[in-house]
Order: C-alpha cells, then structure tokens, then sequence
C-alpha cells in the first residue's frame, strides 16, 4: 500500500516556447499566450499537452518539471516565474531520489511519474525571482519527471502518494 499524504497543487504551466533563453539581462521572451492552467492533460511517455517539452525527444525523461511551493517561499512571487509544470505545497519533492515513482490525485484519478533528475535552477532566477535566488534555489530547484500514466491534474488539494522505487 502506497502512503499517501495529503498535498496542493498550487499552480500549472504550460507554455509551447521557452521564455527564458539568451542572456537574463534582456529579458524573457514574452510568451504567445498565458501560461497558468485550472488543469492540465498529461499522456504517458509525453508529457504535458501543449507544454513546449511534450513529446520532444530530447526531454522524454524529463518532460514533467515539479517544484514545492516552499522554495519559493522566501520570495513573494508568482510561483510560475519558476517555469515549472507542477508546484505543490505540503511535500519537499526535491527529497525524492531518481527512479521513484509517485502518483498525484486531483479527482480524476492518480497519474504517476518516475523521478530522472534534478531541475536545477538557472541565472535567469536572479532575474526573475530576485538577486540571489539563483543560488538559494540550488537543491531545491524541483524535479524532473516522466509521466507513466494518461490523466487530468487540476489546481487544489491533491493526494500524494510515494508507490515505488
């Protein structure tokens, strides 16, 4: 039996370009349209759908990108600036080691993800976030994850569940 505990997802992004390329003095590029969603769509193996890493083969295993709200905490900011698919508040998911396999709930039923790697942060924070962020988001710049199941995940309270590894 998987423990679960109970979590909230806080914010969703999507975004089909990448907003933080070339050199943080210059700005974002904006992006084509808002990037917060109510509730995402995900395909195992993908990704998100519409996200700029959905089927791209070079992000298979890291299509999914997963921050706790708590890292940002110190920064009263929108938790989006971070460009991560998922925050969620109530889990360190930066504790989660590579190959273990979780699974969110928002209603629709569970999605699971499998943990590849770190999603560091980058000097666009300094930019974005605030002076120093950069270096203060270091080990707690997220994950990055594939998705194993097809599934809805919607902003609000959510079940968190550890189910492998």
């Amino acid at each position: 039996m998987a423990a679960r505990r109970e979590v909230e997802i806080v914010a969703l992004h999507v975004s089909p370009v990448h907003a933080y390329e070339g050199r943080p003095s210059d700005g974002p590029r904006p992006d084509p349209e808002p990037v917060s969603r109510d509730h995402v769509e995900i395909r195992a193996q993908l990704g998100i759908v519409g996200d700029r890493f959905f089927n791209h083969r070079a992000h298979r295993n890291a299509a999914i990108t997963l921050i706790a709200a708590e890292s940002l905490d110190p920064w009263p900011v929108d938790p989006l600036l971070a460009r991560r698919n998922i925050v969620v508040r109530g889990f360190d998911v930066d504790s989660l080691p590579r190959g273990t396999i979780f699974s969110l709930d928002t209603g629709d039923g569970p999605v699971r993800f499998e943990v590849h790697r770190r999603a560091n942060p980058c000097a666009w924070m300094d930019a974005v976030i605030a002076p120093g962020a950069f270096k203060a988001l270091r080990g707690k710049g997220g994950i990055r994850t594939v998705p194993l199941d097809d599934g809805v995940l919607r902003v609000g309270k959510a079940a968190l569940a550890i189910v492998g590894a």
